[in-house]
């Protein structure tokens, strides 16, 4: 019974959540329609210069559009939960008598269902500009994981700069590294035709291999299984340790 309870909880709170963004449909289409012109510009006007060997550039950039546009819509939850502290709602929901997990698990749950559906118009503008996946069956569901597993680690990171953040305005600042990092990876060029120095970085950096990993599902190219769970490591470790930091933060904020 209490675990129907929980869930009957965070179903509440992502509800309240996914209203409130209703009433802010600017905000999200900004989010969408940014990555989206930044889609037709590498394809259209920068496209023709770079050299991705046998794959098509539209192809080749649409695993990096996806993340940097799930990056823009980070910044949405972090303002989210910024707000909900600084307006004292959050504190009000700890009196009542719901899960203190589902406060957290609301705002997580929102920007899962969110997200998702922005990474699919993305997926679906990519196809009326000329991306042409060749993914089977497994191929798609492996990609969809592998999103789905990204979109949970951003939103735990989105959860905690939310709340450690002095403003609504600066909780949203944190998205520039997740908007940023596609740009310094395998998303719009290949790694061996950058300077040295970035290459180094890049090759190791956190958002390389879930762009590699998605590029080669979707395109049904051959998938390094190092890269597939270096993908998944990087996830869940981020993950895990947002979740913790969040956590704690949350608790010593509804304790005080």
């Amino acid at each position: 019974m209490k675990t129907i309870q929980t869930l009957k909880d965070i179903l509440t709170m992502s509800g309240r959540c996914l209203l409130l963004s209703k009433r802010n449909p600017d905000t999200i289409l900004t989010s969408i329609i940014a990555p989206i012109l930044t889609m037709l510009l590498f394809a259209y006007v920068i496209g023709g210069a770079m050299q991705t060997g046998e794959t098509s550039y539209v192809n080749y950039i649409v695993p990096g559009i996806i993340l940097q546009c799930l990056g823009q819509c980070a910044a949405t939850t972090a303002i989210a939960v910024c707000s909900d502290i600084k307006s004292g709602i959050m504190e009000r929901f700890c009196t009542m008598p719901v899960k203190r997990s589902s406060i957290l698990n609301g705002h997580v749950l929102e920007a899962f269902i969110r997200n998702m559906i922005t990474a699919l118009l993305i997926l679906l503008v990519a196809f009326l500009i000329g991306f042409r996946p060749e993914a089977d069956f497994i191929g798609w569901c492996a990609a969809l994981l592998i999103i789905s597993l990204y979109i949970l680690t951003l939103s735990w990171i989105s959860v905690y700069f939310g709340m450690i953040a002095n403003s609504p305005e600066g909780a949203g600042s944190f998205s520039i590294l997740a908007i940023a990092l596609p740009c310094i990876s395998s998303g719009f060029v290949p790694i061996d035709t950058m300077p040295r120095v970035l290459q180094i970085f890049a090759e190791y950096q956190p958002i390389t291999p879930i762009i590699d990993s998605l590029r080669a599902l979707l395109l049904n190219e051959a998938l390094k299984t190092s890269t597939l769970l270096s993908a998944i490591l990087w996830c869940t470790a981020l993950l895990l340790f947002f979740y913790i930091l969040s956590v704690r933060v949350f608790k010593k904020k509804s304790n005080r």
